[in-house]
Formats: structure tokens, C-alpha cells, sequence
């Protein structure tokens, strides 16, 4: 059984891409701070294929150790879905300091590195995917994101150039971006925000997490063997 890493594995989108992985018959292991509940009921109804490792993405000296403890527990590793994140919103010129370096930091910094400890067996094995969970913002743009849409599209530079690092070795990287997807972020949205996202979009509705969950498992599969450096949108058509 191969194994992949699901980086915010416990809740929202991460928790559905870790179910839907696990549901393909990947051993997945959902990385993040603490389980929660939603990832405890999530692993009970698959104990043999759903799996929590306990780290701070954010703590960047602490990943390196949680690197080499996932190759010990688990053995080497296929797959990495960086998909920890924070969406902090905030115009530019008020968004505090402390709050840019952390939108850095946990966006950027912490799945690049992640990725440079976990590419290396990879590497060793001549095989693995790496899916990068990047935004529409880091192409489209939107007021009030401009921190948060700069670190998503980091990621997809880092995409399109580690493809040609590691394709040789049989390792492909990608990016998904999904859109505004029915969420606990999107649910704040009052009624008439999230019409005017809705009617925006070619579909007239939301994506939903699933949606972007098979995105990603299309790309972790065997079925994806001769895709690399590109990125998959998904957002009912909202960028049309």
C-alpha cells in the first residue's frame, strides 16, 4: 500500500482529501497540530487506511525531525499533498507584520520545506506524486489578499520548476487551485456574498471539497503517470 502525506489533514479540505485518498486504497497519513474529532470518526470508519501524525507545520526546525519520524513509522514515502494553509485576509497596508511573516511562513516556507525532506526518498525510489494545494487568488488576484494571493502563487512557481528538478527520477509535482469552495471559511460569507460568488461562476454554484479531493487523487494516481507542472482549477467556472 503506498503511503501519502496529507499536510491539514484533520478538518475542512484536507480532511476530505486525506478520506478520499484513503477510500482509493492509499495509506494516508493526516498531519496537524491535534486530531479533532472529525478526523478521530474519519479514521474509525478507516482504521486501516486513515492515519494522524501529530506536527507543527508552523515550527520550520521542527519538520525535518517530522520528516525522518513519517519515513520510520510508515517506510517510504509516495505521495505528499501539502495543503496546510491560512487564508488570513487584510489589506496590505494595515496587515500587521507578524501576520505577513506567518502567511509566509505556513504557506510558503513550511510545505517547501516539508517537501525538500520527503522528495528525497522519493527520489531514492524513482517514483512519487507531490500535489501542491495552491488558489484562483495567486492568478485572478482580489482586494484585501494580496499577502495570501503572493503565497499562493509562490507555490505555483515552486510547482513548475521542482517538476523539472525531479521528473527525470519519475516524480511529478502539480499544483490544484480551487476556487471559493463550500467551506467553513465560505460559510461566513454572508447571503448576499455568496450569491454574487455563485453567479459569477459558469455552473451557478459552489465546488465543493470533494470536488477538489478527486482533483487530487487524479494526480497522486497512476492515471496522471505524464502530468507534471501544471495546475488543476477548480472552481465551478468562477474564472471562465
Amino acid at each position: 500500500m503506498r503511503s501519502v502525506i496529507v499536510t491539514g489533514g484533520s478538518r475542512g479540505l484536507g480532511l476530505a482529501i486525506a478520506q478520499t485518498l484513503a477510500r482509493a486504497g492509499f495509506r494516508v497519513i493526516a498531519v496537524a497540530r491535534s486530531e479533532g474529532p472529525l478526523l478521530a470518526k474519519a479514521r474509525a470508519a478507516l482504521p486501516q487506511a486513515l492515519h494522524f501524525q501529530a506536527g507543527d507545520l508552523g515550527d520550520i526546525a521542527s519538520l525535518a525531525p517530522l520528516a525522518r519520524s513519517l519515513r520510520k513509522a510508515y517506510g517510504p514515502i509516495y505521495g505528499l499533498v501539502n495543503n496546510a494553509g491560512i487564508g488570513t485576509a487584510g489589506v496590505l497596508a494595515t496587515l500587521p507584520d507578524a501576520k505577513i511573516e506567518e502567511l509566509v511562513r505556513l504557506n510558503v516556507v513550511s510545505p517547501v520545506t516539508l517537501t525538500k525532506y520527503l522528495v528525497r526518498p522519493m527520489m531514492t525510489e524513482r517514483a512519487g506524486r507531490i500535489v501542491n494545494i495552491s488558489s484562483v487568488v495567486a492568478s485572478n488576484g482580489a482586494s484585501g489578499l494580496s499577502v495570501y494571493g503572493a503565497t499562493k502563487a509562490a507555490l505555483l512557481g515552486f510547482t513548475r520548476s521542482l517538476a523539472r528538478e525531479v521528473g527525470q527520477l519519475g516524480i511529478t509535482v502539480n499544483a490544484v487551485a480551487p476556487g471559493f469552495v463550500a467551506t467553513d471559511m465560505t460559510l461566513e460569507l454572508d447571503a448576499a456574498q455568496r450569491a454574487k460568488i455563485i453567479q459569477r461562476s459558469a455552473l451557478k454554484r459552489l465546488a465543493d471539497t470533494a470536488d477538489v479531493a478527486h482533483a487530487v487523487e487524479f494526480l497522486v494516481s497512476d492515471r496522471a503517470a505524464n502530468i507534471t507542472g501544471t495546475v488543476i482549477t477548480v472552481d465551478a467556472g468562477s474564472t471562465a
